[in-house]
């Protein structure tokens, strides 16, 4: 099954970007997440956003704290919703992460733990793009019509998650519109890029 290994963002400069996101959400060089130097230019909105879902609301409120402190810009929240409790932040590069819990109450002592990450693409068309992945190896793990596909994603893995580009944008409290590079390349088991022009790499 392919899936995504590492998630490789472009920044105009790696040595910050490294500290801010070992400074934000603890994520090191021995993580899935890495970074390398832009080529291309990027503006607005650039399709993707990276969530890190964790166990309990101050889990949230940590990592949005390091991260704001680092330098990240709040977009949204902290805050309560009808899923639960969560932030959405744009980094220092552009990108754009949020953290999220289904819990609404604090029930236990606070931890920096992460308990999976996506990385949720917006796309032209859902159905099309779904059957594309599903060519290049990726499984359907939850389905809504066009509206929404979750892939699956063994333990230790990033997954994909696809919507409209539209809706990408509303779920992220952005501007959907934007150009340019994605400033995002995805490590799997092959190299090639997708209808809306994602790259992956073989990891």
């Amino acid at each position: 099954m392919n899936a995504i290994e590492t998630v490789t963002l472009e920044v105009d400069d790696t040595a910050a970007a490294e500290a801010f996101y070992a400074a934000a959400f603890d994520l090191g060089t021995d993580s899935w997440l890495r970074v390398r130097t832009a080529k291309d230019p990027s503006s607005g909105f650039r399709g993707y956003a990276i969530s890190l879902v964790v166990a309990q609301p101050g889990t949230v409120d940590s990592f949005t704290e390091t991260a704001l402190a680092a330098g990240a810009t709040a977009i949204k929240g902290p805050e309560k919703s009808l899923w639960g409790y969560g932030a959405i932040l744009r980094d220092p590069w552009g990108a754009i992460w949020k953290i999220a819990t289904s819990q609404k109450k604090q029930s236990g002592p606070v931890t920096r733990e992460v308990d999976s990450v996506n990385v949720g693409i917006g796309v032209a068309d859902v159905a099309a793009t779904k059957q594309f992945y599903i060519d290049h190896g990726l499984k359907v793990a939850k389905s809504f019509g066009r509206k929404y596909i979750e892939f699956e994603a063994p333990e230790g893995a990033v997954s994909l998650s696809l919507y409209s580009r539209k809706f990408a944008a509303k779920a992220a409290s952005v501007d959907p519109e934007g150009s340019g590079s994605h400033r995002i390349v995805l490590g799997g088991a092959e190299t090639f890029t997708d209808p809306d022009g994602f790259e992956w790499e073989a990891a």
